[in-house]
């Protein structure tokens, strides 16, 4: 194996088999789970050695740790972009919520990961404040708008974001559930926790002159 080069920015070759090794990361957690990713289960998903994995990443960690990185910055770009082209604060959390649901069907191998390492603390993903982190800043921009109620967005956040996980946990295991339909009606949860609730019509009280038919019948005296 050559030596690190002085210069420490990655090459093109380099950047390719760290993205080669990536992907074999993310195949083996989903095939096998993330306790069975070791370093030369990696390296034979791969086609590589041992010390060629230890070439690019240092270590274990570091390369689940990159690999996670790569995961979060997929769905942060796919939600990202949706957001920006949402019309105001509501359209935008609306279209966070559908978005992120909408990223599972189309990179299930991303979402395994991201589930798988969840239940690995030193993964970094178990923090649930970070990974809401772009809903709750959505809150408080529709707060400042004048178009949410008044709430704490990061824990507002952290519910719509169980909320969340609790579907995807469910299709995951249950192919056959209706994500669609589950997205609606995380939408109507989210809108009915987060919107000014809108002012009551008082009744329109009815005149003493109209009786009710009932009040018209003359009560009998015996």
């Amino acid at each position: 194996m050559a030596p690190r080069r002085a210069d420490t920015t990655p090459t093109p070759t380099e950047q390719a088999r760290r993205g080669q090794l990536i992907e074999a990361t993310i195949d083996l957690i989903c095939e096998r789970g993330c306790a069975a990713a070791s370093l030369s289960a990696i390296a034979q998903q791969a086609g590589m050695s041992k010390a060629a994995v230890l070439y690019h990443f240092s270590s274990k960690d570091n390369l689940t740790q990159a690999t996670l990185t790569h995961v979060l910055d997929s769905v942060t770009a796919y939600v990202t972009e949706r957001v920006a082209h949402a019309a105001g604060p509501k359209g935008a959390v609306v279209a966070y919520v559908r978005s992120v649901v909408g990223y599972q069907r189309t990179e299930r191998r991303h979402v395994r990961v991201v589930a798988e390492m969840l239940l690995d603390r030193r993964s970094g993903a178990a923090s649930p404040v970070g990974r809401w982190g772009m809903l709750a800043r959505l809150l408080a921009d529709g707060q400042r708008a004048g178009v949410f109620r008044e709430f704490d967005p990061e824990v507002v956040a952290l519910a719509v974001g169980g909320a969340i996980e609790g579907v995807v946990s469910r299709w995951l295991t249950d192919p056959e559930f209706d994500l669609d339909a589950a997205a609606s009606e995380l939408e109507t949860f989210t809108l009915y926790a987060i919107e000014r609730p809108r002012p009551r019509v008082p009744a329109q009280a009815t005149p003493a002159s109209v009786a009710s038919p009932a009040s018209s019948v003359p009560r009998s005296v015996l």
